[in-house]
């Protein structure tokens, strides 16, 4: 008898994604999972994203990393609340580390549950979390070649972000071919440009999260 423990794996994650994803609802939380490899900006954005939104609408945060809680504690520095999970050395987030974080956030105080997923473009994107949107951050210094090496989560998410654009007069990123390869892998995905350095680009990014957010409520 052969046994698939990834096949079980994969589906008892899947029950708990669903019931996280009823939660959600039940409350009125829009729940983003952000994705990108270590450097590509992530908690940078989560910082200007909640800046952003400041005054308009709640942003809470779940942290996930390998070790530590730095970015947990740049998170509540800057307002809002937030859950650091430590994996201590899994390459992903799973459905129950999100349930058990959310035993630590109050649901009917949040609008927008960003999770930052650990730094890696593979096993992320194997694992629903029960959100409402996936979001991929990719960087003007990895090059414009990740969409090609890791076709799956490009083509899984319904927004990619192109961050560090201020880079752009010291690198030979060829924007045209990353557009060309996500045109092919994922039309259906908004893209946006931007700076967390500079602020850059910010403005649309914002709008449409607040609108998707608002879609979703109906």
């Amino acid at each position: 008898m052969e046994i698939n423990l990834g096949h079980s794996v994969l589906e008892a994650n899947e029950r708990l994604a669903g019931e996280l994803r009823a939660a959600f609802k039940e409350k009125g939380v829009f729940a983003v999972n952000l994705m990108a490899s270590p450097g590509a900006g992530k908690t940078s954005f989560i910082l200007k994203t909640i800046d952003a939104l400041r005054g308009e609408l709640q942003v809470a945060v779940i942290e996930g990393d390998i070790a530590s809680s730095v970015d947990a504690e740049k998170v509540k520095e800057a307002g809002a609340p937030a859950v650091q999970i430590n994996t201590g050395g899994a390459c992903h987030l799973d459905s129950k580390m999100i349930g058990g974080a959310l035993s630590h956030l109050n649901l009917d105080e949040i609008d927008i549950l960003i999770i930052e997923n650990v730094g890696n473009l593979v096993c992320p994107a194997e694992f629903d979390l029960g959100e409402d949107i996936k979001v991929v951050i990719s960087s003007i210094a990895e090059g414009d070649d990740k969409p090609l090496k890791y076709p799956r989560i490009f083509s899984e998410a319904n927004a990619l972000v192109i961050n560090k654009m201020d880079l752009m007069p010291l690198s030979d990123f060829n924007l045209s071919a990353f557009k060309s390869t996500i045109a092919k892998l994922n039309p259906a995905a908004s893209l946006f440009e931007i700076s967390c350095k500079t602020g850059d680009g910010f403005e649309d990014w914002a709008d449409w999260l607040k609108a998707a957010a608002e879609d979703a409520k109906t």
